[in-house]
């Protein structure tokens, strides 16, 4: 897993040439006006899923992992903590393959995301997106999806 700040997204544009056209995407971008909903970027070798919510108590988030595609969230507005754990002995409650996901049931540590942060999640990186930090946040997110080589 990988947290920081867009500024120094130079520090992972070489991990590969998808890495880089998604640090582009995030660059070049008018984020704040960008309306919710999918946005291609590279067929669906990479695309953006662009999110308007509320943040919510923790027991009610659900941790995740992904087999096809590499996560990198990147907060627009607002803030949220968000769980993270490796993949260890948790228990899997649901997955499905089609949509690209696998639910557990786990304990997580949580990280702040803040407005202009990312994350990378890699398919061994369990996360808990959406939840709410000391009160509720109106948070709008883009979630970019990159297909594994």
């Amino acid at each position: 897993m990988i947290l920081d700040s867009l500024e120094n997204y130079q520090l992972y544009s070489a991990i590969n040439e998808r890495i880089a056209k998604v640090f582009a995407f995030l660059r070049n971008t008018d984020l704040d006006a960008i309306p919710s909903g999918k946005h291609d970027i590279d067929g669906d070798i990479i695309f953006a899923l662009v999110q308007e919510y509320q943040t919510k108590p923790l027991e009610e988030c659900k941790l995740e992992s992904h087999k096809k595609y590499i996560d990198i969230q990147y907060v627009i507005r607002g803030e949220e903590f968000m769980g993270i754990t490796t993949k260890n002995n948790q228990k899997i409650l649901e997955v499905n393959e089609e949509k690209d996901y696998t639910f557990y049931e786990g304990t997580t540590s949580l990280v702040r995301v803040t407005k202009g942060m990312f994350t990378i999640f890699f398919p061994d990186d369990l996360h808990q997106p959406c939840v709410q930090t000391e009160s509720v946040s109106e948070v709008k997110k883009v979630v970019i999806k990159v297909l594994i080589q």
